[in-house]
Formats: C-alpha cells, structure tokens, sequence
C-alpha cells in the first residue's frame, strides 16, 4: 500500500514572511522538514508542492524532489490535491512545512493507523498539552476527542474549558499539523466549499467535519515544534543549536 509523503510549501507567509527558506541552523527550514520526512520508514516518496522557484531550487539542491503547483490555491490541502491527481497512491501524509523537527515515527504512526483500518479516511495527530501558555494560544490548536481516539472539535481556544477553575484539563491535547488521507477522500475533500466553521476558526480541519468525516487522532511520539512566528523561528534555531 503506496504511501506518499507531500509537504505544501508557499513563499508568502502572513506572520513570518519567506517561512519556508527561513534558515534554522544554516539550513533552510523547508530542507529539514524534507530531510526529516525521508528518515520515516513507511514512506514510498516524499515531495515538496509549491508555487515558487526559490522553494523548489534549494529543495532540488537538497537532493529532494518537488513538484510546481498553482498559484491560486487557497490552502495545502488544495496543492496536495493537485500533486495526488498527478501522481498515484493510497495514502497521502501532508506534512507541513513549517515542522522542521517533525519525528518520522510520528509519520510512521500516522501510515500504519490508516493501513490497519481500511475504513478511516484521514488521520492527524495530536500531543498531551500541559503548558498553559499554550493552552490559551490562539496560534496553538487544540483538540478534543472521543472514546474511540476520532475528533469531537479543533479550536484555537482553550478546550476542553473547566467551568470551576482555569487548571489545564488532564485531556487537553495539542493538535499537530500532520495529516494523512485517503486517495478518493483527499480529493473530495480539496473539492468542498470551505465550511462555517471553518471560517469562523480558520481550520481547514473543520470542514472534514462539518462534512461528517471522522478524524482519527493518533497520539504523537514526539511532538515537534511549528514555527508560525518569528519568535517560533528563534526557538527553532535555539534547539538546532542544542542538537549540534
């Protein structure tokens, strides 16, 4: 059962301007998220989609594969579409390109959730979240789940929010940017008008569910940072130092 690995990366960024040739380490951060998606084992190819020649030379340069996407999509879900509609598997991991520490176990994780039940048609990932900094994060997404590990809701919010008290609930987790999706859902999914919810939290996420499509959660193994800010990109650079 092929599995892909794409990372959707765009130049333009709100908060951090030219997020994906951000260099951490003296590397450029679209180069370690590639060079850590190629560590996971249950990967068959791993592919970078974006829309800027600059993207796609340093990741040539690396060695990498990437593959030009339009212009005008409206999120990565979209230019992952387009790369599946050009090249075939069963299961596709969007891994975001703003993950440069993403642990390939994680990504291995999310592959054998989605080979052990046929019927699962997106997968995430998420983290126990005991830092209450991050709790109240806008910039930080939440989840919340059921029973059966499947998504109840994705806010920036603080959820699950204890009526009593401001203490951090023993069940709040942080939602990790990594999916994985079916082939056939993938591109149904990308084809949907993006739903209220979605809108009013911008988490393309939602939509999944406003549709009715069960997210199964799997529990990260390492949680990676993601560097949305520039003061995300000075931690980023503060651990690959520590790593050397």
């Amino acid at each position: 059962m092929p599995v892909i690995a794409i990372i959707p990366a765009r130049y333009d960024s709100t908060r951090l301007p030219g997020k994906a040739l951000s260099e951490i380490g003296g590397v450029p951060m679209i180069v370690r998220v590639l060079r850590q998606a190629r560590r996971a084992r249950s990967l068959a190819r791993v592919i970078v989609a974006t829309d800027d020649q600059r993207i796609a030379a340093a990741v040539r340069a690396a060695g990498g594969e990437a593959e030009m996407t339009s212009p005008a999509h409206r999120s990565g879900t979209d230019r992952i579409a387009e790369v599946a509609r050009r090249i075939a598997a069963d299961i596709y991991l969007n891994v975001q390109g703003d993950q440069p520490f993403v642990a390939p176990a994680d990504l291995d994780a999310l592959s054998a959730a989605m080979i052990a039940d046929a019927g699962l048609a997106m997968a995430t990932l998420a983290a126990p979240l005991a830092d209450l900094a991050q709790w109240r994060n806008p910039n930080k997404v939440k989840v919340v789940c059921g029973r059966n590990g499947d998504a109840l809701y994705f806010s920036r919010g603080a959820i699950p929010h204890p009526r009593d008290d401001g203490e951090i609930p023993a069940v709040a987790r942080r939602h990790i940017g990594v999916y994985a999706y079916r082939r056939d859902f993938l591109l149904r999914f990308a084809a949907l008008e993006p739903g209220v919810l979605e809108g009013i939290e911008k988490l393309e996420q939602l939509r999944a569910l406003e549709h009715g499509c069960r997210i199964r959660v799997v529990e990260s193994a390492a949680p990676s940072l993601e560097v949305d800010t520039p003061e995300d990109l000075a931690l980023a650079n503060r651990a690959a130092r520590d790593a050397e």
